[in-house]
């Protein structure tokens, strides 16, 4: 931990932005330490046909260019997901659009989908050695004007070198985007999706909001489950502001997430595994900021846990800690495994 708090001292007194950027040349540098105490046996998780050493994965956005994967692989994830990818490269919204709320141990963003294109996401995938669990997350540019088939574009040049592809139709940062999770829509969208990769299967999830309604739900469902889909990650961040937030910037445009989306977050995901019925798995993300926060996913409906935004203010060594609680945390409840545990709740 000593490593990490001084290196926070610095991170935390920078733009959001400009501290993300240093912690990607970090990585990059091989300067972070790596987790090498193995994980305990009850953390591990079979899914899609692999087994994971543990169910705890890193979200999509923060290395949003294919840069360092592996580098994050080593820092005790079971899964890195990568992206979001678009066909060509774009800008994004103007910044800043990336600001941390401290006191609500949360953070908004209007990033926009900002990056360098499939093309140079694809060379570094292609460059890598296969190892570890890597899923791309793939997304449409902002001036598309066929989105779905940015999605086919992306999925078609990426399944090759992907352990799962995602669908993200649920930022709230790109004008638009969100209508694809309507029933008509969603179902075009992956089985157009499902087409392009045929030769190359791989595991195919939807990226789905947290704000989605019980209507919503039901439609999103009943896609996945006629189209046999692979799993639903629930969710994105929110656009909606809970009354207790606190900080000075808690107003501004777009999603937010960390601690504040906590709660909700959760009770989605165990909506939507209430439709599902185990007919495939769930993976939840939202405000996971300790072994008590990742078993609660679990007890929803979650095989496998996603964080992001908690990172900003526990660093990497959060992952192990996460870890080691969850591991407590299904040994005190009898659980020998965590499959035993999901969606123990429901």
């Amino acid at each position: 931990m000593g490593w990490y708090h001084a290196a926070d001292l610095l991170l935390s007194r920078l733009d959001a932005e400009t501290a993300h950027g240093l912690a990607i040349r970090g990585l990059k540098s091989g300067l972070v330490p790596r987790d090498r105490k193995p994980d305990p046996p009850s953390l591990a998780v079979q899914i899609w046909g692999r087994t994971l050493g543990n169910p705890i994965g890193l979200a999509a956005g923060f290395d949003k260019n294919a840069e360092v994967p592996d580098a994050l692989l080593g820092l005790g994830f079971g899964l890195v997901e990568v992206g979001s990818v678009t066909p060509r490269p774009q800008d994004g919204n103007p910044r800043p659009r990336l600001f941390r709320l401290p006191e609500d141990r949360g953070v908004i963003n209007r990033m926009g989908f900002p990056g360098h294109g499939l093309e140079i996401a694809l060379s570094r995938l292609r460059g890598r050695s296969r190892h570890g669990f890597v899923g791309v997350n793939v997304g449409a540019n902002k001036d598309s004007t066929d989105r779905a088939a940015d999605y086919v574009t992306c999925a078609a040049a990426l399944a090759p070198y992907s352990d799962y592809l995602v669908c993200n139709v649920s930022s709230p940062n790109t004008p638009g985007l969100r209508d694809l999770q309507g029933r008509a829509q969603l179902a075009d969208l992956l089985k157009r999706v499902q087409d392009a990769i045929a030769a190359k299967p791989v595991p195919l999830v939807v990226k789905i909001a947290p704000d989605a309604t019980d209507d919503d739900l039901d439609d999103i469902v009943a896609v996945c489950r006629d189209l046999r889909l692979d799993g639903i990650i629930v969710g994105n961040t929110t656009l909606s502001r809970p009354a207790s937030l606190r900080s000075a910037r808690r107003n501004e445009a777009g999603g937010l997430s960390g601690e504040p989306l906590t709660n909700l977050s959760t009770e989605v995901l165990r909506k939507t595994a209430q439709r599902v019925e185990r007919q495939f798995p769930l993976i939840g993300t939202g405000g996971v900021g300790s072994g008590a926060g990742a078993y609660a996913k679990i007890r929803a409906g979650a095989t496998l846990v996603q964080l992001y935004s908690m990172l900003v203010y526990e660093g990497p060594p959060l992952v192990r800690r996460i870890k080691d609680e969850l591991a407590t945390l299904l040994a005190r409840d009898g659980f020998t495994s965590v499959a035993a545990a999901v969606g123990a709740d429901l």
